[in-house]
């Protein structure tokens, strides 16, 4: 292979990699990859829980709350008790995964929300900041999307799990 040859081979490999990790970039989870699509989704989808959760007059705590294992989606205050909240959205006619968007919350998923709502507690209590609350609750805000990312139903389960 003569040396332009290989130069543009390698250039076109490099723009290939790097479109490739644009359209389809592993977000850092433990579960696997994300694509940029489910990423934004997955977004859009906690903005509207959240816009949601305030309508209902829920104070939202916090928005993507990381800690040393992960992340949870939203955090919000309902009178005295504290609430971490997973969201879930689906596009309506989807041939994958169950019927309703909350059932996607399985107990696999329950009990990783628990322990990261345990480290974010303890992160908190660490540093000081973490006021008491009466109760301690687990809401699921499951979301069917159009293909246009409109919202055409949510559903709200209280105390999920």
């Amino acid at each position: 292979m003569r040396g332009a040859q290989y130069v543009n081979l390698r250039s076109r490999l490099c723009a290939n990699l790097v479109s490739s990790a644009q359209n389809a970039a592993p977000v850092g989870q433990a579960g696997g990859a994300m694509t940029i699509t489910r990423l934004r989704i997955g977004r859009l989808a906690e903005a509207r829980a959240a816009e949601h959760l305030a309508s209902l007059g829920y104070e939202i705590v916090s928005r993507n709350a990381r800690t040393r294992q992960g992340e949870l989606d939203l955090i919000a205050r309902d009178g005295r008790a504290l609430v971490f909240v997973e969201v879930k959205a689906t596009r309506a006619g989807s041939r994958v995964g169950p019927e309703r968007p909350v059932l996607w919350v399985t107990p696999r998923k329950q009990l990783q929300v628990r322990r990261l709502a345990a480290a974010w507690m303890a992160e908190r209590r660490a540093a000081g900041s973490a006021p008491r609350y009466a109760e301690i609750r687990f809401d699921a805000v499951g979301l069917l999307l159009d293909r246009a990312d409109v919202v055409l139903e949510i559903e709200h389960v209280v105390a999920a799990f």
